[in-house]
């Protein structure tokens, strides 16, 4: 392709050191059709096939070369939306806005097309019929199918699907059993659709991440549930604007400079800023961005945000920031950023980390929510580190670990095989009865 004339596939590839040897995975992604998700197909694609680089994964670090991570070519998309606009037909609309090279759109056009063919319908918010018991067993047979239908070893579900209003809170919330008496009832619908997908998931067994501040998993009564059955991560992906903030936030603090007032605001357009003029989806996102910061300097820091919505601006998203703070004798100190880029541009190789990094902890046996992912949250679940810096050191130090137990473990079974198969290519002692019957 004349886009990458130049570029080399090996050097796409991150450095290998443990191979993974369990097999294909899967990433069920619940908003499988739509920005984010379509560029996380195409990626997935491309870095398959070597015609592009893993510019922004986590995964493909140095930090990382010697983990057994399952590779871009083993991983298997699929999903749930309400959209039926083809993944194919996204992506080309992603492309003549000029946010994904239409190269490399055309060059995994084929693939695009094999991976809608594995999203099925979401739960629409006005689905009637049955009780949501039966909505939550429903999008959970589409897990398992897939997962069997693809000879998958694990799969890891990702919420990637538009912000939901915060549902007001409710006893159901809090007990597991009166949760599963009202999803039980036909007349009531407790549950919004991110905490149905995010139960299926569990129900399904599959490892989850929410990368939307939406409800999902995040409901107390659904993490009791989810804690003793799938490792999960969350919430709210942590792709530009706080990204920022948690780098440069403990500066301030180290250096001992008083942070007085940290005003933010952002400009995006696309489906995120028509969903993020809602008052009430909105609520959610401005909570998860400034929670971290007021962790990092201080809950007495004034820290006005606001996220506009101007149409113009597609999926571009610019965040600015001013802050003031005191230095050494009162002297005054002030910050000001810009942070520009395609936001679904951001999140997608974060996407496909959590994918790799959940699918090494399901191969481990981890259950419960991994603390050790919070790099990429604004709001970790199980963890108040938000400094990016001691994050991003927890996160290598973990997959390391857990690499080392995985390989550890492979290594372990390769040698019962090996022992099994010369037990059983030796004389027994007892002839073996025809047919099976002694």
């Amino acid at each position: 392709m004349e886009h990458h004339a130049n570029h080399d596939p090996a050097a796409s590839q991150p450095a290998v050191g443990a191979a993974w040897t369990r097999g294909r995975v899967g990433l069920w992604l619940i908003g499988a059709r739509g920005s984010v998700a379509t560029t996380v197909a195409v990626g997935v694609h491309a870095l398959a096939a070597g015609i592009a680089p893993p510019t922004g994964c986590t995964t493909a670090g140095p930090g990382f070369a010697e983990v057994p991570l399952p590779g871009f070519d083993e991983i298997v998309i699929g999903g749930h939306d309400v959209s039926t606009v083809p993944l194919g037909q996204r992506a080309e609309q992603l492309a003549a806005s000029g946010m994904i090279p239409s190269a490399i759109v055309a060059a995994v056009r084929d693939e695009l097309d094999r991976t809608d063919a594995e999203i099925r319908p979401a739960i629409a918010p006005d689905e009637h019929g049955g009780t949501q018991r039966d909505v939550v067993s429903r999008l959970a047979a589409d897990i398992i199918a897939f997962r069997d239908r693809n000879g998958l070893a694990h799969v890891t579900v990702v919420d990637v699907s538009s912000t939901e209003p915060l549902p007001a809170d409710r006893p159901e919330f809090h007990d597991p059993a009166l949760l599963a008496a009202a999803l039980a009832d036909p007349e009531r619908a407790v549950l919004p659709p991110s905490s149905l997908a995010a139960l299926a998931a569990v129900e399904a067994g599959a490892s989850f991440a929410g990368f939307t501040p939406s409800a999902g998993l995040g409901l107390p009564a659904l993490r009791a549930i989810a804690q003793s059955r799938i490792a999960f991560a969350g919430q709210d992906g942590k792709t530009g604007e706080t990204l920022l903030r948690t780098v440069l936030a403990p500066m301030f603090v180290d250096r001992g400079m008083q942070v007085l007032s940290w005003a933010g605001a952002n400009l995006l357009g696309g489906g995120d800023g028509q969903t993020l003029a809602d008052p009430e989806a909105v609520r959610s996102k401005l909570a998860s961005k400034t929670r971290g910061l007021h962790s990092l300097v201080g809950d007495h820091v004034v820290a006005p945000l606001h996220i506009d919505n101007v149409p113009d601006l597609g999926d571009v998203k610019t965040a600015w920031d001013h802050v003031h703070a005191e230095g050494f004798l009162s002297s005054r100190i002030t910050l000001q950023t810009t942070w520009t880029a395609y936001d679904s541009m951001l999140a997608a190789p974060l996407v496909i980390d959590l994918a790799r990094l959940l699918s090494l902890a399901g191969a481990a046996g981890v259950r419960g929510v991994v603390p050790a992912l919070g790099s990429f949250f604004k709001d970790p679940w199980g963890s108040d580190v938000h400094a990016f810096a001691d994050q991003s050191a927890a996160l290598r130090s973990w997959a390391s670990d857990l690499g080392e137990q995985v390989t550890g473990a492979d290594a372990a079974s390769a040698v019962e095989d090996a022992a099994g198969a010369g037990a059983a290519a030796a004389p027994t002692a007892e002839p073996v009865p025809i047919g099976g019957v002694r």
